[in-house]
């Protein structure tokens, strides 16, 4: 049987990416709007959260065909923490220290340990 495909594997990884970012911006970017009405912010990230799933769905299903479900958590983990680190560093102006980075690279670590087969 023929292998799979480049794009099999690049497509839900890119679709992945995408969905963080929305997801990114649901889950923190409120914290730039401290003083906004709680319920507002409860309502804009469900909103922002809708486009985080539509892009999600697709990746995790597109990319059941060549990883498995426990590859797949783990590129999502590595995934979200460096959407997480560009968006707090640009975003919220926050860059990550260096017991933040030490910290994440366990986390990426242990996410590359699904991969051994």
């Amino acid at each position: 049987m023929p292998a799979p495909p480049l794009t099999a594997y690049v497509y839900p990884v890119l679709l992945l990416v995408a969905s963080n970012v929305f997801m990114t911006l649901a889950w923190y970017g409120h914290l730039k709007y401290r003083s906004a009405p709680l319920l507002a912010v409860i309502l804009v990230s469900w909103g922002i959260a809708f486009f985080e799933y539509c892009l999600q769905v697709p990746g995790n299903r597109l990319g059941a065909a060549v990883y498995s479900a426990p590859q797949l958590k783990g590129l999502q983990e590595v995934i979200t923490l460096l959407v997480f680190a560009g968006f707090s560093a640009v975003y919220l102006g926050q860059p990550l220290k260096w017991n933040h980075w030490a910290a994440f690279a366990l986390i990426a670590v242990a996410a590359l340990l699904m991969f051994k087969e």
